[in-house]
């Protein structure tokens, strides 16, 4: 069973990835349902996860696989015609048309130690290594970063989890990036571009947005993907 909020967002997630192959961001499922906070997303993403109508890939970030779908399908179905609470839609089974990359080389990566998903702390340069399967990594230049923190656990990025991050100092509106704050503290968050100034918000409600000058804050990459480890 669905209601309303579930089936817009079901919907969403699959045009999104049928548009471009990437899951949306929480910010982007937020202002397309017209929610005021992403606690709200994580709870419906929860809910469909529960009824297998979607599933989470593991160790990436923002990757999420729709598993079946209202019968008839999701793109030609008008608003007006969701399924309202405590009515039973017909589901059928898909075939996912973006399966995680099958790709099974180990590459090593640096690992540049802690960064914050919280207040901002240092991001150490280090000598370490992080193995890590190709298949989580796209193209470019990448380090690692250990999450240190809990700011963007709406995101699925928890404290103690590995930020994949590709190289570079440009990012588009609502990205996750590393931000370099007053050359001497990072802090991962997603990036909004306000007129001349910058706002790190945190996907955590808990936390509030941190808004710099554009010459206080310098990108040093964005989230390319998610390590965990048991």
């Amino acid at each position: 069973m669905l209601t309303q909020k579930q089936h817009e967002l079901l919907c969403f997630i699959d045009d999104r990835l049928k548009d471009s192959g990437v899951s949306p961001s929480f910010e982007e499922m937020k202002e397309a349902l017209g929610l005021k906070s992403k606690s709200g997303i994580h709870r419906l993403i929860s809910a469909l996860e529960e009824r297998h109508f979607i599933r989470r890939l593991p160790n990436r970030a923002r990757a999420l696989e729709v598993l079946k779908l209202p019968e008839g399908g999701v793109s030609d179905i008008p608003a007006s015609n969701v399924v309202p609470l405590h009515q039973e839609a017909p589901v059928r089974e898909v075939i996912s048309s973006h399966p995680p990359a099958a790709n099974n080389d180990i590459l090593e990566i640096p690992l540049h130690g802690r960064i914050a998903a919280g207040a901002p702390i240092e991001a150490l340069e280090g000598q370490s290594a992080l193995s890590v399967p190709a298949a989580l990594l796209g193209p470019g230049e990448h380090y690692a970063l250990e999450v240190s923190g809990d700011s963007m656990i709406d995101a699925g990025i928890l404290d103690g989890d590995y930020a994949l991050i590709q190289k570079t100092e440009v990012a588009r509106d609502g990205e996750i990036v590393v931000a370099l704050v007053h050359e001497e503290e990072a802090t991962l968050k997603y990036l909004r571009k306000d007129g001349g100034n910058v706002q790190l918000d945190p996907a955590n409600p808990a936390y509030e947005p941190q808004r710099y000058g554009a010459g206080e804050v310098r990108i040093q990459g964005k989230m390319a993907g998610l390590l965990r480890r048991y």
